[in-house]
């Protein structure tokens, strides 16, 4: 175990934690809280370099063509599902031709896509698609 690792709070929480019941955990400092079997486990459902990874994509794509940057949350002022789906079917298409051997061109840069670009495309698409799906904008209501 490296020494980030020994001194990390993730895993000092599991030293000192003492006891856990159905309802309440007890640590070794005497602290008290809630157990949280039915919390949503976002820490563990995420997966940080994958959302980091995420997060730079969506940075170098808020630069426009007309050379503006666009706000961090522009999409989720409403795209139609159906823009969402082209887009997500397309770059779900690409990365299966990738993964068959194929160089797959960017058509916006010219230069070759990569499998990581490919996936924030098709998280992005994703993403918003749920969105709209769970909290709607105007055009797709």
């Amino acid at each position: 175990m490296s020494e980030d690792q020994q001194t990390s709070p993730v895993n000092s929480e599991k030293r000192v934690q003492q006891s856990e019941s159905p309802s309440m955990r007890t640590f070794g400092t005497g602290a008290t809280r809630n157990a949280d079997a039915n919390k949503f486990d976002y820490e563990g459902f995420l997966n940080p370099a994958a959302l980091y990874e995420y997060g730079r994509f969506m940075h170098e794509h808020r630069h426009q063509r007309d050379g503006k940057l666009r706000d961090s949350d522009n999409w989720q002022k409403g795209i139609p599902f159906r823009v969402y789906v082209k887009s997500l079917v397309r770059h779900t298409f690409d990365l299966w031709r990738m993964e068959r051997g194929y160089t797959v061109i960017n058509p916006d840069t010219g230069a070759p896509h990569t499998k990581q670009e490919l996936c924030c495309a098709i998280i992005f698409n994703a993403m918003g698609y749920l969105k709209e799906f769970v909290d709607p904008s105007e055009v797709n209501r």
